[in-house]
């Protein structure tokens, strides 16, 4: 479940852009390059291949959270409610999940 909330985040974040007015530049490349890991580390881990762990995904949900005070996009209200709100969503879930599978115990056999 969390890794398709990660992708959702992430599609989020790179097609977002796309919607916006040209005049908020800042935002579109850390958009587009934290958005696209999280799809891509969703989609590793959607197909079965290992992929990313929880803390990978809180991390880069963390990293589109701050992103608009490093890059200087949070006087633009669309790209830094855009990147709050994907990275915080993505920071909670991966949490979460961290919980959840730290919380199991092994069964013995």
């Amino acid at each position: 479940m969390s890794d398709v909330v990660a992708l959702i985040a992430g599609l989020v974040s790179v097609l977002a852009p796309f919607f916006w007015a040209s005049d908020v530049n800042a935002a579109n490349q850390p958009l587009l390059l934290l958005g696209a890991l999280l799809v891509v580390s969703a989609l590793w881990a959607i197909l079965g291949a290992g992929g990313a762990s929880s803390w990978v995904t809180a991390a880069f949900g963390a990293l589109l959270f701050v992103s608009p005070w490093a890059f200087g996009f949070d006087g633009h209200a669309s790209a830094a409610w855009t990147a709050w709100i994907a990275g915080a969503v993505t920071v909670v879930v991966g949490l979460l999940t961290t919980l959840q599978v730290r919380g199991r115990t092994p069964v013995n056999a």
